[in-house]
């Protein structure tokens, strides 16, 4: 029994593991029970039992399993992670419960794979249970079936995903095992529930009974849609909701909800795709050309057989297509063509949407082959047509159907209609907009009056079909002239139509037809009112007309009673007027007469034709008179126009007359309702005038009114045709005039280009240049409107008129067109007319488009072109391609219909040349434009095939397939391309390049989208494989594209997509995901303002004019015309219109002056520090590049955007550069009024000018340059300090200039350069030039050198980076250069240098060759200056002390801190440097030649020499300030924000400099809050990486060496005391146990460690309350635990064990007997003597007398007991002697050391000074005596105002940039009183000093290295040459000299000149005393 009670101790989870069942047994029943209790599902407990529920399941006990079993369900249904087992526990109850002969077993594992469906795992155990079908045990495969069906009979089909289980169907039917075939059949039958008949197809092939019994079964299901019973957690308040309203009776909205779910499935979607193009017969091609019809009628029937799987797999059937296509247009034998269309309907019915890209080819043929008659082929065709019409879209094929409407057959004209009839039914209002129904409608039209009976029914039904489908409001626009009669019986026929979808729009089953919804239903989708008003806008005027006019004859004329009489709206009633008024019939001569003598005075009538001028003069003044009275109605106009033309008529001689009855012409137009046929007779003469120097302008307003009434396009076209039929070129050419008025006038609408360019064109051939003149006015005009591709019908004229036309385009560019302001007013009679102008760009945005001449080329492109493009020979295809781009060229604008040629040239794209395959994409790309938008049909065929070349590995092929992709883009807009799964597969290819190239495209177009095709998304799971790319290119690229899908598919999808990744994919990708969805854009705004900026092509710029009205609600109709006319123009020319931008005129017109006068930099807040974000965070490219290019213009361009002004913009980035000097003048004049917006926008601004400085022009470059000088002006009284980002990506090309020819450019840039360091460190601004002295422009090269020595000059050396020996060794190198100018300027620069800094130089510079050495010496010598800091200094004061008000300038702009750490570097380097001794302030400088030759005068010149430099030091009496606050007022700005403070922070520690690095950390430590942050392990990293650091002996090595322990040593000091106390004290125990464990580690390092450790317990007195001393307790207790007092012992050194004791020590006495209560955390307090010594120690203290309290003991200023044992004695000095020691405490000590010896005169300090240096000790005594001396009164020591070592840190910069800091005994910073103290010495001693030393720590400092004896001797005798000198002085000097020696001498200086320098002071001072004797 020993076992059992054994396990009965252990813990749950452990019992549930133990090897004896009865162990498990128990542990599985406690399980059970506390997952029971645990109410919270998110508990920590359910964590612990996480990785044993998989054995729970798999228990190899079945006794015990059962009771795993229960356990794990409760487990599942109540754990929050239970997810996360799912794989693993569903695998084990397969193959391990399912097994089990016990059917509760199987009960169970069934319910926990159900229950983790309910927790949304439902995929996960769906594939378990799948695999679980491959088992070869039939009872685990029957289980898995159950399982399978339970869970889709509870939870549904869309939870159960149908398609995987319907696929291994089959398999389970063929089954050995009984049962398995029976589970197999009850699942069938349950799927059969969810899906009905889609599943009929998948098992059409399995055992026919089997198919007979399933038959029976399904019969026997209820007829109900099934639904789920069960839930998922997140659908249960539907269940919930449910529930409510079964309980209520009411099933409807379940019902309802059902709708959707029903027919989700698609029978299609379960099958397998099968590949058929592989298993046609060998010969099929040969076959199907046979001369036997029995040959073609056997490959037909091949592919028959083939074709009936009702899924095939894609491939390229573009043969196969073509082949049957052949024989069904001309195959004789009809037979075979019923076959060849059923073989099509099969393709269509098995491809579906991806046969949608050869119906364009097959539509037509099989509708001309409608002409046959035999029922079965007629049958056949339409079965193909109509299974080929679902595979694409109406818009598509549109084109192909209505060619064929005016087929002069009847049969097909009847059959047509029938298929229109029929694709209606499937279509939507939306998927069948008014721009698709307004063709159609007309061609119907024709029909319904087709004197074939069957051909007016089939019109009939079609149109009543497409009333059903869009309803009247949309129609009736169209049927406007059909009668009474017909228009019933369109009634009759949409009352009888079935529609696919019933009146819904088509969610369901023809999902494919709900896709293509045209880019522009967005507008009309709009609920309701505006909808319909939208689509029944009928269009008044002109786009209807002209075209009918164009057509000869008006067949839409016909019948005007109907609408006209009806006048029921406004727009009606002007429709009926227009109608009647077009076909006004022409009145006799004699009607006129009486309709006139009705309405005029007789006599006016009389006179008309009186021969005296005077008389007709008095005649027309009546005649006007009438006219003005008259109302419209009543007005005659025809009659009217007749008695004016009647004689003399046009021929009027008298010019007053003449005047007036022009006049009386314009006023009837006006007035009247003037029809074309009163204008036909009027415009005859007006155009004969309109030359007349007198009545030319009355002709004109004429005109203007006829062209009011009549509308413009008509009008002009009857001008224009009547002024080309006569001579007078003076008419010629003001009529020209007066249509370009008119144009901007009335606005583009509905004018026929065409006919005007062939009349433009006769006008730009005539003889008279005033015609010329004015047809190139003309064109100007209509360039406005039409846009770019206007000039391609003049690219044949005559180079001198084609550069004249180029010229006035140039002038019209970007200017806007006008809004209208007639042809509107008078025909606005309605409110609809908001609704009519939104279509108004369906009619005419094509225009120009539209109205191009297109070609037909399809006759051009023969069978022989077709296969030379084929030829194997690849000069004879490169033929053919010159041959096709020959004859697209020659025809400019072509017709959609091109034949063979796609597929020959689809064939060229994987050519092996690559030559003919970027020849190829040069074709397709004039093919986009020649085609215009009809290329969409040929996207699928050849647009996708483009996109594969996007993969090549040559880079200018891939550019080629990219330029190509966009021009057919532009044209197609973007939804072509991404319906259908097209663009997937392409995406799916693994190709690093097609991937990239790819998604760069989609991220470039997809922003510009309203709205997008769903097919979208299938590129979803595509898009997540290249988020993980091998490629980094493609996976950067698809994470730039990721926010753009999401903008258009909602993260809600894209997360849902990545159910299908793997765990660990997944986790990443929604990381991805969560990230884009914060920088995801908002889609493009309603198209009022989205035109403003350009939508990719034409699509979407139509689109937006298109909805702008009806979105904006413009209620100016004035307004919203012109912006329609505007917006179309871009639309339809696309080209670089859209690119300009042509605004919407309806706001910006008004806003244009506005803008100008507002701000031209917006400022946006955090712009700069995003800019500057994506720039580090890669989403950008990086400013850096050789020569521009456009991807870094075009990025400019975007980020400009949103913060300049668009007109600047524009002017900006215009081609020309006189827009750029406007948009620079215009800088410069907003330069001193936006200095915000200037700073917020200054890195973009920086950047476009470095754009500047590689344009050619000078003149921009001298204005670029000369705005630059303003603006470093401007930045510097700022006090602004340019960002490294802003440096880095301006001052290089800057620096190019300086190469520049011209003299005075470079003069410029110098002076730029010049004030750019009171912007941005000198250092920084030193390797820049240094990178511009490598170029391979010698001029640049020499001024790089000149002004490195200018900056040498004028900062001295610091700023030579990264070191003066580098630099100046770069320097050097130029001294052997080629160009003269070059080697004087390195040789210049050198002697500058060398002027600043002595003989020095040569040791900087290395071995330069004996030529150059030569040459360097001579000019030396020739410069013969004598080394002397001085000029230096007067320079080096001004710009340092600038530089740091402006670093604090900078710091309070938040700028990089990086610029004060330059500073400090600076500083920090010259203490650093021997030379440094140079850099004393001139007034500090011990000059030893004044010295030597004075002959003791030196008094009598004192006052001059102090008078002359020490006012000006004097006053600012508070020098150190700057110092303390160089800083921190940075880091004050920055509190409020810790998480910026800390990746600034970061930032700055990574940085590559140390200094920098140490100094960020300092700051860090700086500030309490964060400081106090840093947790245990984190400070125990920081302090191991600090004592590495310090310990390491290459730092030694550095030139800055020293400098840099120093400033280590001060940043442990603040780690020290800045950080949580219990944390580094926590810290320093585990280090300290680390080191000493660590074989390797040094003894060094345990000491400086221990070090530490010290200090913090003389910070313990102060900080005890603040510390958590049990952890303090746990991990001494630790360390003891691991070093026993015996080990301890055993160490080399005593201080461990001495140091731990101290500790303790402090502990004790501070905390007392309470010390023993906070042993909480240590578990067994025996393993260590902790406990044990700190009862020893208080003891101890309580045997104490305790006399004294424990501040007096911690003061220690105090009488210990005589009594007070020794021990106690030795620990008191150890305190004090620790005092010492210390940096901030050692006054103190010796203070009281002092008073200790005073008090016990026979104490002994030996031991404590025996250990310690002959330094230490000197130092000690020394100490004592000032101290006595101080007591005595002998004399008073400048002490130090004790300022805390952060000043030290942070104090370098100083103003005057002295040596690094004057520091005082302990390397303490001092305060302002010590300045005077030295002050009054320094007067007393007129420039005597010691303070040319570098201030190294001073050797007894904490941490520092141990002293150097030969060093501080050499100091000694330094020190004593000096207080010989002080001898010799008048006595009166005595005290303050003392004080000073014994300050001085505290002031331990190691001086860093080597020993010879130190031997040479020390014969100067010998010499010095001698000639004082």
């Amino acid at each position: 029994m020993g076992d059992d009670s054994e396990w009965l101790k252990l813990p749950v989870d452990q019992k549930c593991e133990h090897k004896l069942w009865k162990a498990r047994l128990s542990g599985y029943e406690e399980a059970l029970k506390i997952f029971q209790k645990i109410k919270d599902e998110k508990s920590p407990e359910w964590s612990k039992f996480l990785g044993l529920i998989k054995k729970f399941v798999t228990d190899s006990n079945a006794v015990v399993q059962l009771k795993g079993l229960e356990a794990a369900l409760v487990y599942v249904e109540n754990a929050h992670v239970a997810g996360k087992t799912t794989g693993e526990v569903v695998s084990g109850v397969v193959s391990k419960v399912f097994n089990q002969p016990k059917a509760k077993a199987k009960e169970l594992g069934i319910e926990i794979c159900l229950m983790y469906i309910e927790i949304e795992k439902g995929e996960a155990v769906q594939e378990e249970l799948l695999k679980g079908l491959d088992n070869k045990n039939p009872k685990i495969i029957v289980a898995c079936i159950e399982t399978l069906r339970k869970a889709l009979s509870e939870f549904g089909s869309k939870i159960i995903l149908l398609k995987p289980i319907i696929k291994v169907l089959p398999k389970l039917f063929e089954s050995r095992e009984k049962a398995v075939r029976d589970e197999a059949k009850l699942i069938a039958v349950e799927i059969y529930r969810w899906i009905r008949d889609a599943l009929r197809p998948p098992l059409q092939n399995i055992n026919s009974v089997q198919l007979k019994e399933l038959e029976e079964e399904w019969v026997k299901l209820p007829t109900g849609a099934p639904k789920p019973s069960r839930f998922l957690r997140s659908q249960q308040e539907l269940e919930a909701k449910l529930e409510q309203q079964q309980s209520a009776g009411g099933d409807a909205e379940g019902g309802g909800d059902d709708g959707d779910e029903v027919p989700q499935i698609d029978a299609y979607e379960l099958l397998e795709a099968v590949e058929i193009l592989s298993k046609l017969p060998k010969d099929f091609y040969d076959k199907i050309e046979a001369k036997k019809w029995q040959e073609r009628k056997e490959a037909l029937e091949a592919v028959e057989v083939l074709v009936k799987n009702p899924k095939l797999e894609a491939g390229d059937y573009a043969d196969l297509v073509k082949a049957l296509k052949k024989v069904v247009g001309k195959d004789t034998n009809v037979m075979l063509v019923a076959l060849a269309a059923k073989c099509l309907t099969g393709l269509a019915v098995g491809l579906r949407k991806k046969f949608g890209q050869y119906a364009g080819h097959v539509v037509p043929t099989i509708l001309e082959k409608f002409k046959e008659k035999k029922p079965q082929v007629v049958q056949a065709l339409q079965e193909a047509i109509d299974a080929i019409f679902l595979t694409t879209t109406l818009q598509n094929i549109s084109e192909d159907v209505l060619a064929v409407m005016d087929n002069k057959n009847p049969t097909i004209k009847q059959q047509t209609s029938l298929f229109i009839a029929r694709s209606f039914r499937h279509c939507t209002a939306s998927t069948l907009p008014k721009s698709l129904l307004k063709p159609f409608c007309a061609a119907l039209l024709k029909h319904i009056n087709d004197s074939a009976p069957e051909v007016r029914d089939a019109a009939f039904e079609a149109l009543g079909t497409a009333l059903k489908v869009v309803g009247e409001k949309a129609v009736n626009p169209f049927l406007a002239d059909v009668d009474k009669l017909k228009l019933d019986k369109i009634k009759e026929c949409s009352e009888k139509v079935e529609l696919v979808h019933g009146k819904k729009a088509g969610l369901a089953t023809d999902k494919k037809e709900f896709k293509p919804v045209p880019g522009r239903t967005a507008a009309s989708g709009a609920a309701g009112d505006k909808d319909t008003k939208d689509i029944s806008a009928p269009k008044p005027g002109p786009l209807k007309k002209a075209p009918a006019n164009k057509a000869g004859g008006p067949p839409k004329k016909g019948k005007p009673a109907a609408a006209g009489g009806s006048g029921s709206t406004g727009t009606k009633n002007k429709k009926g007027l227009e109608t009647k008024e077009i076909v006004e019939p022409e009145l006799s001569v004699k009607v006129c007469e009486e309709k006139a003598s009705a309405v005029l005075p007789s006599t006016c009538i009389q006179l008309l034709d009186s021969s005296n001028w005077k008389e007709r003069l008095a005649c027309m003044e009546e005649f006007q008179k009438a006219i003005e009275l008259m109302d419209r109605t009543e007005m005659p106009c025809q009659a009217l126009v007749r008695m004016l033309a009647k004689k003399p008529g046009w021929k009027e001689t008298n010019f007053q007359v003449m005047q007036m009855k022009l006049h009386i012409v314009a006023l009837i137009a006006q007035k009247g309702n003037f029809s074309k046929t009163s204008a036909q007779i009027v415009l005859d003469g007006l155009v004969d005038k309109i030359g007349d120097v007198k009545c030319g302008n009355n002709a004109k307003e004429a005109m203007t009114a006829i062209a009011e009434a009549c509308m413009l396009p008509w009008t002009a076209e009857q001008v224009m045709s009547m002024a080309f039929s006569q001579k007078n070129p003076k008419n010629q050419s003001e009529t020209l005039n007066w249509l370009s008025n008119a144009i901007k006038e009335f606005g583009f609408s509905g004018l026929n280009v065409k006919a005007f360019i062939s009349n433009v064109k006769t006008a730009l051939a005539a003889t008279n240049p005033a015609v010329r003149t004015s047809a190139i006015t003309l064109l100007g005009v209509m360039y406005l409107y039409v846009g770019p591709s206007l000039r391609m019908f003049f690219e044949d004229e005559k180079p001198a008129l084609l550069s004249q036309i180029d010229a006035e385009f140039e002038k019209m560019q970007g200017q806007s067109p006008p809004a209208p302001t007639r042809g509107i007013s008078k025909h606005s009679t309605s409110g609809t007319d908001e609704g009519e102008d939104v279509d108004e760009p369906e009619d005419g945005g094509n225009d120009v488009v539209d109205l191009l001449p297109r070609t037909e080329i399809s006759d051009k492109i023969t069978s022989e072109l077709v296969s030379k493009i084929g030829d194997k020979n690849w000069k004879i295809r490169k033929e053919g391609l010159d041959e096709v781009a020959g004859i697209i060229n020659e025809a400019k604008f072509i017709q959609p219909n091109i034949g063979e040629l796609p597929t020959a040239l689809k064939g060229r794209l994987n050519d092996s040349n690559k030559i003919l395959v970027q020849q190829t994409l040069n074709i397709l790309q004039q093919l986009a434009v020649a085609m215009g938008p009809n290329i969409k049909q040929h996207v699928k065929n050849l647009g996708i095939p483009i996109i594969t070349v996007l993969g090549d590995s040559k880079n200018n092929v891939r550019a080629a397939a990219l330029a190509t992709v966009n021009a057919w883009a532009e044209q197609t807009g973007m939804k072509e391309w991404i319906e259908g799964e097209d663009l997937s597969e392409e995406l799916k290819k693994e190709n690093p390049f097609l991937r990239q190239e790819l998604l760069g495209w989609l991220a470039e177009k997809l922003p510009t989208l309203r709205s997008t095709p769903t097919d979208l998304i299938l590129c979803v799971p595509h898009l997540y494989s290249c988020l993980e790319d091998r490629n980094g290119d493609v996976r950067k690229k698809a994470q730039d594209a990721l926010p753009f899908f999401m903008m258009h598919l909602g993260f809600e999808k894209m997360a849902k997509a990545t159910g299908k990744l793997k765990p660990t994919s997944k986790d990443q990708v929604l990381a991805m995901l969560e990230k884009a969805k914060a920088n995801m854009p908002a889609k493009p705004a309603a198209p009022a303002k989205a035109t403003s900026k350009p939508m990719g092509g034409a699509a979407p710029a139509k689109f937006q004019a298109a909805s702008a009205p009806v979105e904006d609600s413009v209620s100016n109709t004035v307004e919203a015309k012109a912006d329609l006319k505007k917006a179309k123009a871009p639309g339809a020319s696309s080209k670089a219109k859209s690119a300009q931008g042509k605004k919407v005129p309806s706001k910006t017109n008004l806003k244009e002056d506005e803008d100008k006068s507002g701000p031209i930099f917006i400022v946006v807040p955090n712009g700069k520090e995003q800019r500057m974000k994506d720039e580090k965070g890669l989403k950008v490219l990086k400013w850096n590049f050789t020569t521009p290019r456009d991807e870094y213009i075009e990025q400019l361009k975007t980020q400009m955007s949103s913060c300049v002004a668009k007109w600047l913009q524009d002017e900006m980035f215009h081609s020309d550069f006189q827009h750029h000097n406007k948009a620079l003048a215009v800088m410069v004049d907003h330069l001193e009024s936006e200095k915000e917006g200037v700073i917020g926008c200054l890195d973009l601004i920086l950047k476009w000018l470095t754009l500047r400085f590689f344009d050619t022009n000078t003149s921009v470059l001298m204005k670029a340059l000369e705005y630059l000088k303003l603006l470093f002006t401007l930045l510097s009284e700022e006090e602004y300090h340019l960002t490294e980002n802003e440096a880095s990506s301006f001052i290089p090309y800057l620096i190019l200039k300086v190469g520049e020819p011209k003299d005075v450019i470079r003069k410029d840039v110098r002076a730029i350069l010049n004030r750019m360091c009171l912007v941005y460190p000198a250092s920084k601004m030193f390797p820049f030039i240094m990178e511009g002295t490598k170029s391979k422009n010698s001029k640049q090269r020499a001024e790089c050198l000149e002004e490195l020595g200018c900056l040498v000059e004028s900062y001295g050396m610091n700023v030579c980076q990264p070191t003066p020996g580098k630099a100046l060794k770069e320097i050097a190198i130029h001294i052997g250069d080629r160009d003269n100018a070059v080697r004087n300027a390195a040789l210049n620069t050198i002697v500058t240098v060398y002027n600043v800094h002595g003989d020095q130089v040569f040791k900087l510079i290395g071995n330069l060759s004996e030529k150059d050495m030569s040459m360097l010496e001579e000019r030396i010598k020739r410069s013969a200056k004598r080394p002397s800091a001085v000029p230096m200094k007067q320079v080096e004061e001004k710009p340092q002390r600038t530089q740091n008000i402006n670093s604090n300038a900078n710091m309070l702009r938040k700028g990089p801190a990086e610029d004060m750490s330059s500073k400090l570097n600076q500083a920090r380097s010259m203490s650093g440097h021997p030379e440094a001794a140079q850099m004393v302030r001139r007034e500090f400088q011990l000059d030893l030649d004044e010295i030597e030759n004075d002959n003791g005068t030196v008094r009598c010149e004192m006052p001059e020499l102090v008078q002359h430099k020490l006012d000006d030091i004097f006053e600012p009496v508070l020098i150190p300030e700057p110092k303390i606050r160089a800083v921190s007022p940075h880091f004050d700005d920055m509190h409020s924000n810790t998480a910026s403070t800390i990746n600034f922070i970061i930032s700055q520690v990574a940085s590559g400099d140390i200094n920098t690095s140490i100094q960020a950390l300092t700051q860090l430590f700086q500030i309490e809050s964060l400081a106090r942050e840093a947790s245990t392990g984190v400070l125990k990293d920081l302090m191991h990486g600090l004592i590495t650091l310090m310990l390491d002996s290459r730092i030694e090595d550095l030139e800055e060496g020293q400098q840099v322990i120093r400033s280590v040593n001060l940043l442990v000091v603040k780690v020290l005391e800045k950080s949580d106390q219990t944390n580094i004290l926590s810290a320093l125990l585990v280090l300290l146990q680390d080191s000493l464990l660590a074989t390797a580690s040094s003894p060094k390092f345990s000491e400086l460690v221990m070090k530490c450790l010290w200090r913090m317990v003389r910070l313990l007195p102060d900080t005890i309350n603040s510390i958590n001393l049990d952890r303090i307790l746990l991990d001494i207790h630790i360390f003891m635990k691991v070093f026993p007092k015996e080990k301890l012992k055993q160490c080399k050194s005593e201080f461990p064990i001495r140091t731990l004791k101290t500790l303790l020590h402090t502990l004790c006495k501070l905390k007392g007997p309470k010390i023993l209560d906070h042993l909480t955390m240590i578990d067994n307090k025996n393993e260590s003597e902790l406990e044990a010594h700190l009862c020893r120690m208080m003891k101890h203290s309580m045997d104490q007398t305790g006399s004294k309290s424990d501040k007096e003991t911690e003061k220690g200023a105090s009488r210990i007991d005589e009594k007070a044992s020794k021990a106690k004695v030795n620990d008191f000095l150890a305190e004090i002697f620790k005092k010492i020691g210390s940096k901030e405490n050692t006054k103190e000590g010796l203070a009281e050391l002092y008073e200790y010896k005073k008090k016990y005169s026979d104490a002994d300090i030996e031991p404590f000074l025996k250990n310690s240096s002959q330094f230490f000790q000197s130092y000690v005594e020394r100490g004592l005596r000032v101290i006595e001396m101080e007591r005595e009164g002998k004399g008073r020591i400048p002490t130090s105002t004790g300022i805390s070592p952060q000043m030290e840190v942070t104090c370098v910069p100083t103003p005057t940039s002295t040596v690094s800091s004057i520091g005082n005994t302990n390397g303490e910073e001092v305060g302002p009183s010590v300045y005077l103290e030295r002050l009054k010495i320094l007067r007393q001693r007129c420039g005597l000093d010691n303070t040319k030393q570098d201030d190294r720590p001073p050797l007894t400092s904490l941490l520092s290295k141990p002293a150097v004896p030969p060093v501080a001797s050499s100091t000694d005798m330094l020190h004593s040459k000096l207080s010989q000198l002080r001898e010799s002085r008048e006595q009166h000097q005595h005290s303050d000299l003392d004080s000073h020696q014994t300050h001085s001498a505290g002031t331990l200086t190691s001086s860093s000149s080597s020993s010879t320098n130190i031997d040479d002071l020390k014969k100067r001072l010998e010499r010095i005393k001698s000639s004082r004797k």
